[in-house]
């Protein structure tokens, strides 16, 4: 099993979250590689994993701490729901490309 990428640098939110959008960017464009976009799945859970922990150890007002309460937006959970699929569609076009590569052999 592969190692956990080191996240101990991130120690900002807001960089997690930046280094997120990059990730993001990067499994979009049509060129990243099946296993570049596993290796990128893999920082951003361990992003993720990392944001959480920032979260936990921030002092937070009340009103931070209502708005953190608030459910996420509808646009939200649709970015994040493209983003899934398109990762799905670009995994799956890969897996038919070596099926059809194995089979041609």
């Amino acid at each position: 099993m592969a190692k956990a990428p080191d996240t101990s640098g991130y120690e900002r939110f807001s960089d997690v979250t930046a280094r997120l959008d990059e990730i993001i960017a990067d499994v979009r464009k049509k060129d990243t590689s099946l296993e570049r976009s596993l290796d990128l799945f893999d920082e951003a859970i361990a992003l993720g994993t990392r944001a959480v922990d920032l979260v936990d150890k921030a002092a937070f007002s009340p009103e931070e701490r209502e708005r953190l309460a608030e459910p996420v937006s509808a646009q939200d959970a649709d970015e994040c729901e493209k983003a899934a699929g398109e990762f799905e569609a670009k995994a799956a076009a890969e897996r038919a490309n070596a099926d059809s590569a194995d089979e041609a052999k």
